[in-house]
């Protein structure tokens, strides 16, 4: 096993190990109250979550975002997810390829992935920061080829990579090189965080070099600082890491200004969601699509049946919200009554 792939098999461990009540930073979904319409006239079956997203029907607004693994689970992992993702009718997201780009071992990405799943989006992803070293284009090429995918997620992890042992500490020119990559490929380009949110001013930035599609990924879930304190390898390294135990942009503030900043990207709204409620909170923010990660772990360490249960409890949830707003459907939950809405500055 290389370096990169123990150190994403000890991800999984620590992340399924954590107790949600180490988060210090909370969502900011938690303030939102949706108004309740005790008339909503109207069957509950009546209730549509149809949407479409990368050119692919799915049957609810719902993305499983990317997760990590090490060789010994990721092809279980990934194989149930994609599995349940069809099923029920969903997107998914491949946690990041970069050792089986780097050709130390495929890591659970295979073409069995597109086989198992046909129907629904799927997105591939690597990070940022290996864009300064990479050839960007033809990696991402061959990250989509590996499994049949429909867009490229690359992610933006400056703190983790900060407080990692041996982490990419230069992320000099990257806004650059995405743009370049933008520019040179001719599939959908996704840039999200992991988990410390994309504020508007950067979602700005990110538009004006071509990026249409953000997943703010904002705090309140898995932080990764907290993880890799889990790991240090000395008590220095590791209070360095606790520090930012606190850190990031609230997943329902980051939406919000994301929103503002740019009235027609396709924003995907995760981080911390924990169920359909938090889902639908999110698309009234202004989220086209839900992104949902940790809480899916633990079933898909399981089965595929695991994964498309716990997800049909997060669409009915989501369902039974919108019949007690009122809203058929999602561009109706986009307008719904509701408390405690961020409130984003016009600047």
């Amino acid at each position: 096993m290389s370096e990169i792939s123990r150190r994403k098999d000890e991800h999984i461990d620590i992340v399924l190990a954590m107790e949600p009540n180490t988060r210090r930073c909370t969502t900011g979904l938690e303030r939102i109250c949706f108004q309740h319409v005790a008339l909503p006239e109207m069957s509950l079956d009546a209730v549509s979550l149809k949407t479409e997203f990368l050119g692919r029907g799915i049957n609810a607004p719902f993305l499983i975002s990317s997760m990590t693994g090490g060789p010994s689970r990721a092809a279980t992992i990934n194989r149930n997810i994609c599995e349940a993702a069809n099923a029920v009718g969903v997107a998914f997201g491949v946690g990041s390829q970069r050792v089986a780009l780097e050709g130390q071992g495929i890591e659970g990405f295979s073409p069995d992935l597109r086989k198992n799943a046909p129907d629904v989006p799927i997105l591939a992803n690597f990070g940022a920061a290996q864009l300064r070293t990479w050839d960007g284009a033809e990696m991402a090429r061959r990250a989509m080829d590996m499994i049949g995918a429909d867009a490229l997620i690359v992610h933006l992890n400056p703190l983790q990579e900060a407080v990692q042992t041996g982490g990419d500490k230069d992320w000099s020119n990257v806004l650059g090189a995405l743009e370049n990559l933008q520019r040179a490929c001719e599939f959908p380009i996704v840039v999200k965080e992991v988990g410390f949110g994309i504020s508007g001013r950067v979602a700005r930035q990110l538009w004006n070099a071509g990026i249409t599609i953000i997943d703010v990924a904002g705090a309140g879930g898995t932080n990764w600082a907290m993880v890799e304190a889990e790991r240090a390898p000395t008590q220095r390294e590791r209070e360095v890491a606790q520090t930012f135990s606190s850190w990031g942009l609230p997943t329902a503030e980051a939406i919000a200004q994301v929103r503002r900043a740019c009235p027609d990207a396709t924003i995907i709204g995760s981080g911390g969601i924990a169920d359909g409620l938090d889902g639908a909170k999110a698309i009234r923010v202004g989220a086209d699509v839900v992104g949902t990660a940790a809480g899916v772990l633990a079933a898909a360490t399981k089965s595929a049946q695991a994964v498309a249960e716990h997800l049909e409890g997060m669409i009915d949830q989501m369902r039974i919200t919108c019949f007690c707003t009122g809203s058929r459907n999602l561009e109706a939950l986009h307008h719904a009554s509701a408390s405690g809405l961020p409130k984003v500055s016009t600047e």
